[in-house]
């Protein structure tokens, strides 16, 4: 009896195994950043924009897989290439760039677990809890786990953050869905009209979309999931069949939380300002069964991408220097525990942790087009992919992407300078 169950046991930990770098990508991808992005836009616009969303999945797998593609090949992770084949300075923009784009992130996510659970506290406790409290526990939670689990646990962790995150999610899908011919018709592209008189419009919302999809974070680190799993080109349909997975689970539980959005706020003819809304407006309008297991949702996922997050800066560093990923070093352990400390920032100054998100989200997207030029440049160079450069067709596709990423980079500036000049302009 032992022996079939420590079999069943390994077999288990071997299949989990197999998607870990998938799991790790989608807990580092469906965060806050991500809910709050989607939910701004089922709020405001419904199911109109589930076109964007589609559209940036099929970017992220076609990254992904060009990304990972180009380190079974060369054994070479995307820092070490930008570095050696490209400029160092290259390398080092993006450290420089995904660690501010991480570090608002991080204000921002944290800010949103913090309004949500102290809101969803007012359930149970008259007053509730303080958001500083929530987001002083949720960040010393995060840093007692770097502190002291190793990089197995750390993974293992996150699969079961990420699997309350899922379930939490799609069942909210099914209590608060929007009409069947909605959901169809967000496939057609199209930008909503903005109406007459508003200062707002829906650019800086598909531009924070595309931005925590198409993140380029993501693209990198997954270089270094595919070099640490040690996967060759024998594995290149393992390393297609984990994108294909955390793809298709990253539009599922995005589009559930458009959905969910969209069938309640939209439908109540109600936007999205403040994090705090969800709680406050989805009680009477889907109850508060839904209300507690979305709650449980956005906390997962604000708890799943946070770690990540904090980890980004040193484990590019490692990269860059290629070094032994060795966190317990103290000053990445002072450089975790400092960005850790952001946290805090939102609740301490009563900032709007839906703006910072929506603004770090689309500062994302700027990053984009430099993400997409280098490794068009990489994988088509006959000396790094001889055989494996790139075919007509996936250039045209990364032609495409690229255009995509220099539109959404449009939107993105376009959206932020309209933000600044609506608090700008006198009423």
């Amino acid at each position: 009896m032992t022996d079939t169950k420590l079999t069943i046991g390994q077999k288990f930990a071997a299949l989990l195994a197999l998607f870990l770098p998938g799991i790790f990508l989608l807990g580092f991808n469906i965060g806050t950043g991500s809910i709050t992005a989607m939910a701004k836009g089922g709020a405001d616009y419904g199911m109109t924009l589930l076109w964007a969303l589609a559209a940036s999945c099929l970017c992220t797998f076609f990254m992904i897989n060009l990304y990972g593609r180009y380190t079974l090949v060369t054994g070479e992770t995307a820092l070490q290439a930008f570095k050696k084949h490209i400029h160092p300075a290259v390398g080092i923009y993006f450290i420089i760039a995904l660690t501010l784009g991480v570090c608002g992130s991080v204000m921002g996510v944290m800010g949103i677990v913090a309004e949500i659970s102290s809101e969803w506290s007012k359930t149970m406790i008259e007053g509730g809890i303080a958001p500083i409290y929530f987001a002083s526990f949720f960040s010393a939670l995060v840093f007692f786990i770097f502190w002291n689990g190793n990089t197995q646990f750390f993974e293992r962790s996150l699969a079961v953050i990420v699997a309350v995150m899922a379930a939490s999610f799609l069942i909210n899908f099914f209590i608060m869905m929007p009409p069947p011919i909605d959901i169809i018709k967000g496939f057609v592209p199209s930008i909503p009209e903005v109406p007459s008189g508003s200062e707002k419009g829906p650019l800086l919302v598909i531009a924070s979309m595309v931005g925590t999809t198409v993140f380029s974070g993501l693209f990198i680190i997954r270089t270094t999931l595919v070099k640490e799993a040690g996967w060759t080109l024998e594995d290149a349909k393992t390393q297609r069949r984990d994108a294909i997975f955390a793809v298709v689970l990253m539009f599922v539980i995005s589009a559930a939380v458009m959905a969910a959005a969209a069938g309640t706020l939209h439908a109540g003819n109600i936007g999205l300002e403040k994090a705090s809304q969800m709680i406050e407006l989805l009680k009477p309008l889907a109850g508060p069964l839904a209300v507690s297991i979305f709650a449980v949702g956005i906390i997962a996922a604000g708890v799943s991408s946070q770690f990540p997050n904090v980890l980004m800066l040193p484990w590019l560093i490692c990269d860059y220097t290629e070094t032994d990923r060795n966190m317990t070093l103290p000053k990445y352990r002072i450089m975790v525990f400092l960005i850790s400390l952001l946290g805090l920032v939102v609740p301490l100054f009563e900032a709007r942790p839906v703006a910072v998100m929506i603004m770090s989200q689309a500062f994302n997207a700027i990053i984009l087009p430099v993400t997409v030029g280098c490794i068009f440049y990489l994988t088509n160079r006959q000396d790094l992919m001889g055989n494996y450069r790139n075919t007509w067709l996936a250039n045209v596709f990364l032609a495409a992407i690229l255009l995509f990423s220099l539109f959404t980079s449009y939107l993105g500036v376009t959206g932020v300078w309209q933000e600044i000049t609506a608090k700008t302009t006198p009423a």
